[in-house]
């Protein structure tokens, strides 16, 4: 395919995964029915073999089924040359989402996802959302012991806010955050990211083509199945949706300008955020998984940034459709203020 996906360090710990990584979500759950088994392990084979070396999963995702898939898809050798991280904290409960932080919590998730994933340790394991009832030194502490056990060799938290992250980070070092970044969602800019680049710590963007909509614009929602979760998000509704067309058609024209995709594009402008970036783009298709490579290759100029920054900046409705009534144990702020935590 003629790609060369270069190698990063991620964070100051000593972590290396490849410049693009893989979301797995996708393959298992909320972007429609499951995909088909040996179709998605054929995926990730042609990931790893083409130098996409870091797998993103959690074990709400299925839930527990896409763990399961991984393991399958690196038997065989596989498992060495990869990076897997995995998550823990969201748990459903009556209809509702739970999130749980205390440590028999931590310990007994860990070692499900270790069974999960038929291995004797997980490269990256992250806080998937931070339980506001336990201080983040309590959960910190527990993930602490499963480094020192080799359960675990590096902690990430995703969504948290900045004084989370600090406050995480001086009970053991954190190698990596994982937030929501791209053209779609810049809130991270203001403090989470500075906060990282201080503490020396890896930044791991995901959904970083807008749920598919910086792919392949307005279509994506005519051709979304009933169970897809994306139906309910602000941006795909009423005037947000007309808005937001605007801007892929934007993107379109500069992508066609420069011979690229507008998926290569939008994640050409999260690569060019800096070399503590490693977004994970998902997909299903390995056509899909070949373009978004290609991203890699995509040089923009200073003006080309600028011009995206602009367009970034006319997205509108908000990024996410929970509500705080989904959530337990969560303080979970208005949508448009959302900083993480929950």
């Amino acid at each position: 395919m003629g790609t060369n996906v270069p190698r990063i360090k991620l964070g100051s710990q000593g972590l290396e995964v490849s410049k693009q990584g893989l979301g797995c979500m996708g393959m298992s759950m909320a972007y429609g029915p499951p995909k088909p088994e040996p179709e998605m392990i054929e995926l990730i084979h042609r990931a790893v073999n083409s130098g996409v070396t870091f797998l993103d999963t959690s074990d709400v995702y299925g839930p527990h089924t896409n763990e399961i898939l991984l393991g399958k898809a690196l038997k065989g050798g596989m498992r060495e040359r990869v990076q897997i991280a995995t998550k823990f904290g969201i748990t459903h409960k009556d209809g509702k989402m739970e999130i749980q932080g205390e440590p028999a919590y931590v310990r007994s998730a860990c070692e499900a996802s270790l069974k999960r994933l038929e291995v004797d340790c997980i490269d990256l394991y992250y806080v998937h959302r931070i339980d506001t009832r336990v201080p983040i030194e309590v959960t910190m502490g527990e993930l602490k012991k499963l480094v020192e056990e080799g359960k675990i060799k590096y902690v990430g938290l995703s969504e948290a806010s900045a004084s989370t992250i600090r406050r995480a980070h001086a009970v053991h070092p954190i190698t990596a955050v994982q937030n929501e970044w791209s053209l779609w969602a810049r809130d991270v800019e203001e403090e989470i990211v500075p906060t990282c680049r201080e503490l020396g710590i890896g930044i791991v963007p995901y959904s970083p083509l807008g749920r598919g909509f910086l792919s392949v614009g307005p279509t994506l929602i005519e051709n979304l199945s009933e169970d897809d979760f994306r139906k309910k998000f602000p941006r795909f509704q009423g005037e947000n949706l007309e808005a937001n067309k605007l801007v892929y058609e934007r993107i379109s024209e500069m992508a066609k300008e420069k011979g690229c995709t507008p998926s290569q594009l939008a994640l050409a402008w999260v690569h060019h955020q800096g070399d503590d970036v490693s977004p994970i783009p998902g997909t299903t298709k390995i056509d899909n998984f070949n373009e978004n490579i290609g991203a890699l290759t995509v040089k923009l100029t200073s003006d080309e940034m600028s011009q995206l920054y602009a367009l970034a900046d006319i997205v509108k409705g908000d990024r996410h459709a929970y509500m705080a009534s989904t959530w337990i144990n969560s303080d979970t702020p208005p949508l448009s203020s959302w900083k993480g935590d929950h």
